[in-house]
């Protein structure tokens, strides 16, 4: 079944549907969210995405991410995905967006407006083996020193995330 996305212009107003594979091959501008899961020691839940993925394959990233489908409300759509990638439920909370494009190697384009979501949780994880292959917990710290050590096992807009809106981590990480 073919996922029918949200179209957004630069004020992430809605302006039409998409199929999805078709707005990466064209580069059309799309709701999408990531969300940051933290634990109680202010460690940040990565994934490391399944290596069928269609664009960026077994490259760590941010706990989950995901596009709005039409009629889904984009909070709805992150806890959904937050539940189907990595097997749990957590409130979580809007904290900033933004809008990036990269184009990658097998000419896929991502060009999303990108709505972040943080939450914490300190259960187990049972993550969908058919969405990703390992998680691992780290600090930010650490993380920020293994971006600039190994940028090349992370995804893209993860990197531009933690170099453009860390302040915006360490805030909302200082409030939950």
């Amino acid at each position: 079944m073919k996922e029918i996305i949200i179209c957004v212009d630069k004020n992430d107003k809605e302006i039409g549907f998409i199929e999805k594979m078709d707005a990466h091959i064209r580069g059309i501008l799309h709701r999408a969210i990531s969300v940051f899961i933290f634990n109680d020691n202010k460690e940040l839940l990565l994934q490391k995405r399944f290596s069928g993925k269609y664009h960026s394959p077994s490259l760590w990233t941010n706990t989950c991410c995901t596009h709005p489908n039409k009629g889904e409300k984009t909070k709805d759509a992150a806890n959904r995905r937050l539940k189907e990638e990595m097997g749990f439920s957590t409130d979580i909370d809007e904290v900033f967006s933004f809008i990036y494009y990269v184009k990658f190697d097998n000419e896929l384009i991502e060009h999303e407006f990108d709505h972040v979501f943080f939450g914490k949780y300190n259960g187990s994880i049972n993550f969908n083996t058919n969405e990703v292959e390992d998680y691992k917990w780290i600090s930010l710290n650490e993380l920020k020193k293994d971006i600039k050590l190994n940028p090349q096992i992370y995804t893209f807009w993860f990197i531009y995330i933690m170099n453009n809106h860390i302040n915006e981590i360490e805030e909302a990480l200082n409030r939950i």
